[in-house]
């Protein structure tokens, strides 16, 4: 974006930009306009990053004055690490990230939200041993093995609450698997009997032949019945040091992915899809991409991208318990400290 100077003395400039910091906003002026190069670090390759990857295809980033360096970090934990060390400025991964990293003594903040449900909270199994009776809900993966991303990634964290859930918590054998794709490979291989999964692998996974869902996050009323409401699942983040001293480089990259959200809104899933597919999603079959989409779009996608208060306590009531922390642990990460709309309000006019 640029902001016309013309007929603007320096001091008015000066003036301007001083009166807009102390309401608390960054200042948008010509010298702003240039933000220079930013990396950020998505997760995983997954359809729920759709607000990034049309912020990336559209070129949103450079209109508001960012070189964005993209990389795949490839799970919540090594985006968390990268996050951490400096090495990327903003990470997109579980909104359970900042909290965590709170925690551990690096204060991170929550700048967008993506969507209103984990929708790496599913269930997978085999079709060969859902048809045979063998696993046909939750507690059927008694003394068995299930698949996760990392120890304490946002996918352990959901096999350890469901698995609880059921009844069976002590009784599973939660296994690291690495990034998505791997966990595919090994529930299809046999080296686990059930993976958590996000809707695309889902839907992947049906569309192949041999994969059954036994716990679909996605279903309105399962969902309800399980969390009680909406749960920020993926959210975009940074370190609350940049927050405070680069609110300018924050307001340019909340503003893109708000511009791309408004995209996701307004435009069909097969709109989306030839947006994005060939450059960040051709590792998945086109019409699984497509079908979760519609379904994100549906009921998933925060669309206006603000996460509220009692959405970030449902997700910390799901982190506590001693699944990831203790209830003390988390008193110490309230909402006023681990989450900032402020960002996202100033780019709706709000």
């Amino acid at each position: 974006m640029t902001f016309p100077a013309r007929g603007l003395s320096r001091r008015q400039l000066l003036a301007g930009t001083a009166a807009t910091a102390l309401l608390g906003l960054p200042a948008l002026t010509r010298a702003q306009t240039r933000l220079g190069k930013v990396a950020y670090g998505q997760g995983s390759i997954d359809p729920f990053f759709a607000a990034g990857y049309v912020a990336l295809k559209k070129g949103y980033f450079g209109e508001n004055g960012l070189e964005v360096d993209y990389l795949n970090s490839q799970s919540g934990p090594r985006t968390n690490q990268l996050l951490a060390a400096g090495q990327i400025l903003f990470g997109a991964t579980a909104a359970t990230a900042a909290p965590a990293l709170t925690l551990a003594g690096k204060p991170a903040t929550l700048i967008f939200g993506f969507d209103r449900k984990l929708t790496y909270a599913n269930v997978i199994v085999r079709k060969e041993d859902y048809d045979s009776g063998k696993i046909r809900e939750l507690k059927d993966l008694a003394g068995k093995r299930v698949g996760a991303t990392q120890p304490q990634s946002s996918t352990w964290l959901m096999a350890v609450y469901l698995m609880q859930q059921a009844g069976i918590g002590k009784q599973v054998d939660i296994r690291p698997l690495g990034d998505l794709a791997t966990m595919l490979g090994a529930l299809k291989t046999g080296s686990v009997s059930a993976s958590m999964a996000t809707q695309s692998m889902m839907e992947q996974a049906q569309a192949e032949g041999w994969g059954v869902p036994i716990f679909d996050a996605t279903a309105e009323q399962t969902w309800r019945t399980l969390m009680g409401g909406d749960v920020p699942g993926i959210a975009a983040l940074t370190l609350r040091d940049t927050v405070e001293r680069r609110p300018e480089v924050v307001q340019a990259f909340v503003s893109a992915l708000v511009k791309a959200q408004d995209f996701l809104n307004t435009h069909s899933a097969a709109e989306v899809t030839d947006t994005i597919y060939a450059d960040y999603l051709n590792a998945f079959p086109r019409e699984a991409i497509e079908k979760t989409i519609a379904l994100y779009q549906d009921s998933v996608f925060l669309k206006d991208n603000l996460i509220t208060e009692d959405a970030y306590q449902h997700m910390t009531a799901i982190m506590g318990d001693d699944r990831q922390f203790s209830n003390e642990q988390l008193k110490q990460v309230p909402y006023s400290a681990c989450v900032d709309m402020r960002f996202v309000r100033h780019a709706r006019g709000l």
